[in-house]
């Protein structure tokens, strides 16, 4: 093999690897891109400033297809979790952006900032991203809503994002209800260019990434207790029961969404949270529905 072929196939192989540790292994979520520097939780309005290579999508949607081997699928045949992005066992949260292995002490200070006014009187909403709300992918997918260009090691990459059907009149009425809060595995660098476009109705409140997730057997746990909400008035809208393992009472489950057109799923669950509003209690409501084997969204018969 010649120097200058020995020389590609090595930059190739770092490239692959590199690509290969960059995703987050939680049960069917797709969370991407392992950051190293970004700093733990609360409100991001100081964040990295949205990139300007964005395309809009064509209107035609019907030959949107996603590879087999998206990168955003971490359940198939992706590394896991513990064995790539988690610390060692033994050690504690480190200066390098590592997740805690620990539960957060309760003198510890809350994520997301004091009530605001106009949140005074409304729940707070948690919504996951990935596979929830989009679908996204380095792997070039035809017909997406937007490509995000980002940054890995003073190189861009582009993903290609997909936004499940419904999900911009979702935000709109749920952004009038609740305080909106979207808490995802992914690092910001990834998270933050995507929500500056997916929010076109700016309902956001706060966003939370990877670095504020808890470490839970290699799982990314959103801790619901550490948001510094009071949990009877706090609920998580998640395609990934492993995110919500410490609270599932306060969970309303979501189907994982990759690129179907016909989904309908956000849309359904508008009638079902507006009811939610009013509810002393949403675990009480959750935790029965759940039980029951109720679906979100379904009329009581």
């Amino acid at each position: 093999m010649s120097t200058k072929s020995k020389t590609r196939s090595k930059k190739s192989s770092k490239g692959s690897n590199f690509l290969s540790l960059l995703l987050c292994c939680t049960f069917g979520s797709g969370s991407l891109l392992d950051d190293k520097d970004g700093s733990r939780g609360g409100d991001r309005s100081d964040s990295e400033p949205q990139t300007e290579r964005v395309l809009d999508r064509p209107s035609n949607r019907g030959d949107m297809r996603a590879t087999t081997d998206d990168l955003t699928t971490p359940h198939h045949a992706a590394p896991s979790a513990s064995d790539i992005l988690s610390p060692d066992p033994g050690a504690s949260s480190s200066a390098d952006g590592s997740i805690p292995l620990q539960p957060m002490a309760a003198d510890h200070k809350p994520l997301l900032p004091p009530l605001s006014k106009e949140h005074q009187n409304k729940k707070c909403l948690v919504l996951d991203l990935d596979e929830t709300l989009i679908h996204s992918s380095f792997k070039f997918i035809s017909n997406p809503d937007y490509i995000v260009p980002v940054e890995i090691e003073n190189q861009y990459h582009n993903v290609y994002v997909l936004k499940r059907p419904g999900v911009d009149e979702f935000l709109k009425i749920m952004g009038q209800l609740y305080e909106i809060v979207v808490f995802t595995a992914s690092v910001a660098k990834y998270a933050d260019p995507v929500l500056d476009i997916l929010d076109i109705h700016k309902v956001i409140s706060h966003r939370l990434c990877r670095d504020s997730c808890y470490n839970h057997k290699g799982n990314y746990v959103k801790d619901l207790s550490q948001l510094g909400r009071d949990l009877a008035s706090t609920l998580i809208l998640d395609n990934s029961p492993a995110s919500y393992i410490f609270h599932t009472s306060n969970a309303v489950p979501v189907s994982t969404w990759f690129n179907d057109p016909h989904d309908t799923e956000l849309t359904d669950l508008i009638g079902f949270l507006t009811d939610l509003t009013v509810v002393d209690d949403v675990t009480q409501v959750l935790d029965t529905m759940i039980s029951s084997k109720i679906e979100p969204g379904s009329e009581a018969v």
